[in-house]
C-alpha cells in the first residue's frame, strides 16, 4: 500500500510515520510545508491511502478550513463511494509535541523539567485528552477500516478528562521523583502515559541523576526506586569478607539477588536452631526470598565487591523501621 501523509513533520505526522515504518509500511510519501508543492499532485496520483494532517494553526482559519474539508470529503465519498474517516481530536499529548506552541501539556513538561515557572490561570478547567500512541494506533486501524465511528465522525476510544490542576500536580510529582527515588502509580493508565510524556521532555544533558549512597567501611547501601504500591528497590555493595544483616522483620519481606561477586545468604527462623544457607553468585542469578520472622545475613565470600539488588515490600519508614537485631548463628 502506498500511503501519503500531509503534515508529515508535525506532531501527529512524525509519530504516525515512525510507527508505520515500525510496522513495515515502506511506501510512504511524506509531504510537509517545506516539500516542493509540485510533488503533492504526483503523490496524490500514486497514493492508495491519504492521511491529511496538515493545517494552519490559527483558530478561525483552521476551523473554517477543516470544516470545509470535512464537507468536501463527505460529498466526494457520496459521489464516488471512496471511504473517508474524519476525526475531530481533542487535545493530544505525548512525545515530540512542540512546547510553547499550542499544547499546555508540552509547555508544562518542558518548563517543569527545567525549573522554569509555569502559569495556571484556572486549575479547575477540565481538559479532554487523547494520547499520541492511541491516536496513531487508531489512525493505522483506518487502513483496514477498523475504526471507532460515531455517526459521520470517528473517535479515539481512549479519552481522558482531568483538571489542569491535577495535571500540574502530577507533573510536579514527576519532577520531584528523582530526588525522592519515587516512581508514580503505573496502574493508573493516564498517569503512566503522562509520565512517559514528561520523561521525553527532560533536557538531553540532564538525563542522569545521582543517588544518595550510604557509605561506610563495609561497603554501601543505596535506595534506587520507591513506589507507592510495590515497595522499593535498593543496591547493596559488600566489600570482601564483610557480613551484613543479622536482623529480622515482623512485616517486611525481601528478595535478594546477587548480580556480581559471590557470597552466602543465611537465614534462621527466630524460634529455631536450624540455619539455612544459600550460596549466591553473579555467575548464576538466583533470587532468595527473605520471609518475615527469619533473621538473616549476607556475607561476601569473594575477593571483589559483591553487589546485591534488594527488593522490599514496603518503603522505608524511619518511625517504624520494623528491623530487630538478632544473630543468625
Amino acid at each position: 500500500m502506498k500511503i501519503l501523509i500531509t503534515g508529515a513533520k508535525g506532531f501527529v505526522g512524525m509519530n504516525l510515520v515512525t510507527q508505520l515504518k515500525n510496522r513495515q509500511f515502506n511506501d510512504i510519501y511524506e509531504y510537509d510545508k517545506d516539500t516542493d508543492p509540485a510533488r503533492l499532485e504526483e503523490y496524490c496520483e500514486e497514493a492508495d491511502f491519504v492521511f491529511h494532517l496538515a493545517g494552519a494553526n490559527r483558530p478561525n482559519p483552521y476551523g473554517q478550513s477543516k470544516r470545509a474539508g470535512e464537507e468536501l470529503l463527505f460529498k466526494y465519498s457520496k459521489e464516488t463511494g471512496v471511504k473517508n474517516f474524519v476525526y475531530r481530536f481533542p487535545n493530544i499529548f505525548g512525545k515530540w509535541c512542540k512546547p510553547n506552541y499550542n499544547s499546555a501539556i508540552a509547555t508544562f513538561c518542558h518548563n517543569i523539567s527545567r525549573n522554569i515557572p509555569i502559569t495556571v490561570n484556572d486549575p479547575g478547567v477540565v481538559m479532554h485528552l487523547v494520547y499520541i500512541d492511541d491516536v496513531v494506533n487508531e489512525l493505522i486501524n483506518t487502513l483496514d477500516s477498523r475504526v471507532n465511528r460515531i455517526g459521520d465522525f470517528c473517535e479515539v476510544p481512549e479519552l481522558y478528562s482531568i483538571t489542569l490542576g491535577e495535571i500540574v500536580t502530577l507533573l510536579n510529582s514527576f519532577h520531584k521523583s528523582r530526588e525522592e527515588c519515587s516512581i508514580p502509580n503505573m496502574l493508573d493508565v493516564f498517569t503512566k502515559k503522562l509520565y512517559s510524556t514528561y520523561v521525553s521532555y527532560l533536557p538531553e544533558g540532564q538525563l542522569s541523576y545521582e543517588l544518595k549512597m550510604n557509605v561506610d567501611n563495609r561497603g554501601s547501601f543505596t535506595e534506587f526506586i520507591k513506589t507507592p504500591d510495590r515497595g522499593q528497590i535498593s543496591v547493596n555493595i559488600s566489600k570482601p569478607g564483610i557480613k551484613k544483616g543479622n536482623h529480622w522483620h515482623q512485616t517486611k519481606n525481601e528478595k535478594f539477588l546477587v548480580v556480581s561477586g559471590k557470597g552466602v545468604i543465611r537465614l534462621r527462623k527466630i524460634d529455631s536452631d536450624v540455619t539455612i544457607e544459600y550460596l549466591v553468585s553473579g555467575d548464576k542469578l538466583e533470587v532468595v526470598d527473605i520471609p518475615t520472622g527469619y533473621t538473616h545475613n549476607i556475607e561476601n565470600l569473594g575477593d571483589t565487591d559483591m553487589v546485591t539488588i534488594i527488593w522490599v515490600n514496603e518503603c522505608y519508614n524511619s518511625e517504624y523501621p520494623d528491623t530487630y537485631y538478632l544473630e543468625v548463628s
